[in-house]
């Protein structure tokens, strides 16, 4: 005589408690080892180029105004006046790609661009002093104040940004970043940093 034997089916319970102690080990340890540091840093670093490009923008936006209340000052330097314009154009004309933050030609175009702008200026102000009603002149201070507030918030978002890139490309480059960075993050570049020209930790003097 056969008997048949009848096979329950498998039951699945709950995950036993110790299963689900093991993942969140598991998830802790990755995130202790620094899996989530490099697009952490990335984003700290764009955050800071952001404000960069802000603090620019806001200097770029006080020259029109600056340039005008300069025209009105007799005899004022036509050739002087002339270069800060044809800076500010030129910065205002220059598109920057995507992939500004990683492309080196790019970042360079950039950061020459508004260096030729920051000279020029500070060339314009020795010149402003060779006239006192210029010097004098109401609006012409609310503008000294204005840019010489930007040009320190430039400074500092420089500063800001340097630091933000120092701490994202060390990730990419040291253990275990380097690690996440050749698997989970192999599509991550080393970002672009402002380079430290004489004189650049001192902001242009717009004193008047």
């Amino acid at each position: 005589m056969t008997i048949a034997i009848m096979r329950r089916p498998l039951m699945r319970g709950p995950a036993s408690p110790l299963g689900l102690g093991a993942l969140l080990l598991f998830l802790l340890t990755l995130t202790g080892c620094g899996v989530n540091n490099i697009p952490t840093f990335e984003e700290q670093a764009k955050a800071a180029w952001a404000q960069v490009q802000n603090q620019y923008q806001r200097r770029a936006d006080l020259i029109p105004n600056l340039v005008e209340t300069v025209k009105g000052a007799a005899n004022f330097e036509r050739e002087t006046l002339q270069a800060v314009i044809e800076a500010r154009s030129k910065v205002a004309q220059t598109t920057l790609p995507p992939d500004v933050l990683t492309n080196p030609d790019a970042f360079k175009a950039f950061e020459a661009n508004q260096g030729a702008l920051t000279s020029a200026l500070s060339r314009l102000m020795v010149v402003v002093e060779r006239y006192p009603d210029l010097k004098a002149n109401q609006n012409f201070l609310a503008l000294q104040s204005q840019l010489e507030g930007t040009e320190n918030r430039i400074s500092v978002a420089r500063r800001d940004y340097i630091e933000a890139v120092r701490v994202y490309n060390t990730e990419l480059r040291t253990f275990p970043g380097r690690l996440w960075a050749m698997t989970l993050y192999s599509g991550h570049q080393p970002m672009q940093s402002f380079s430290a020209a004489e004189g650049a930790q001192t902001p242009p003097a717009v004193k008047f």
